[in-house]
């Protein structure tokens, strides 16, 4: 097995092991998602919501929860707690370059972020009936961008966070800007219309998932704009990467 490899199922066993990460990383937006089907006033129609259910609406928001905590939550703290550590810096006197761990590490999660996805997909779809993805090619290209805007941004804070403390601090703040501009505290339709627009335009790309899963196809603005941020950020990332 090559050192790749195994650094890879090493980083899979240590975030298998870490129940907190395990618990909210993959099952949070599941256990949101279970919560809000419990009231029934939210598995009925209404006018509103465009003649569907709030639960129909509100599922593909949560897809931002998943990619989130993740993202901007999870590889950020412990990227910086290998260089607080000292981890990083022992690894560079090693035929293992520091390079890979940060390869694994950002592999590990984006598998976690897309196991959660599909876990709240299923059990969106088994449990309330909510339907699926109508332009799913639209979809799953809006869903990969805006995942790789999101870790764009979660690797620049672990680029620079000295101590997981600092990391911490800095991707919740993060994490709750995207949160309100993905329209999980608030519907979007509440939002004044600027924020929205904002919205449209921030990590993941929350407006192009909708579109997508209500069947329309999502803008090429806004995938290319989580194109660009994914590009651009992790650029950015890579040059002002610390490795001490």
């Amino acid at each position: 097995m090559s050192s790749l490899a195994k650094l890879i199922q090493t980083e899979a066993r240590l975030y298998a092991r870490d129940r907190t990460s395990l618990i909210l990383g993959l099952t949070l937006p599941t256990v949101v998602l279970i919560a809000l089907g419990i009231i029934p006033e939210l598995r009925e129609s209404s006018e509103d919501f465009g003649g569907v259910r709030f639960i129909d609406y509100f599922a593909p928001s949560l897809l931002v929860v998943s990619v989130g905590v993740i993202g901007l939550t999870n590889l950020p703290v412990i990227m910086a707690t290998y260089r607080e550590r000292g981890v990083l810096r022992r690894m560079r006197t090693t035929p293992v370059h520091p390079g890979k761990l940060l390869f694994a590490q950002l592999l590990v999660n984006l598998v976690a972020a897309l196991v959660s996805a599909l876990l709240l997909m299923a059990v969106a779809r088994i449990a309330y009936d909510v339907p699926m993805p109508e332009h799913p090619l639209g979809f799953a290209i809006a869903f990969v961008l805006g995942m790789a805007a999101v870790f764009s941004l979660g690797m620049l804070v672990a680029a620079v966070a000295p101590t997981g403390r600092t990391a911490t601090g800095v991707a919740m703040v993060i994490f709750m800007l995207i949160m309100f501009f993905g329209g999980v505290y608030l519907p979007r339709f509440m939002l004044p219309e600027a924020v929205a627009t904002i919205g449209d335009y921030t990590p993941p790309g929350v407006q192009a998932l909708l579109d997508s899963w209500s069947g329309t196809a999502p803008s090429a603005v806004q995938l290319l704009v989580m194109g660009a941020t994914a590009l651009v950020v992790g650029a950015l990332s890579a040059r002002l990467f610390k490795w001490e």
